[in-house]
């Protein structure tokens, strides 16, 4: 029986699922990019994607009401 958790949540202090969770993969590639990049390049990354974000036009979310009868 797998277990299905919302790791945002759960997982705020570390993987609580350990050799079971299914976001492993991403893990290992995340401790990798930790150890491998600069905090200098995480910060110009950082500041690049806040750039983008900041001169797309709003977006603007519509939320959809049940019809009430």
């Amino acid at each position: 029986m797998e277990t299905t958790i919302n790791c945002a949540e759960a997982c705020v202090n570390g993987c609580v699922l350990g050799d079971k969770c299914p976001n492993k993969e991403y893990a290992a590639s995340a401790s990798k990019f930790i150890n491998e990049v600069p905090l200098d390049k995480m910060h110009e990354i950082a500041e690049a994607a806040l750039r983008k974000k900041m001169s797309q036009p709003p977006q603007w979310v519509i939320p959809d009401f049940p019809e009430s009868k």
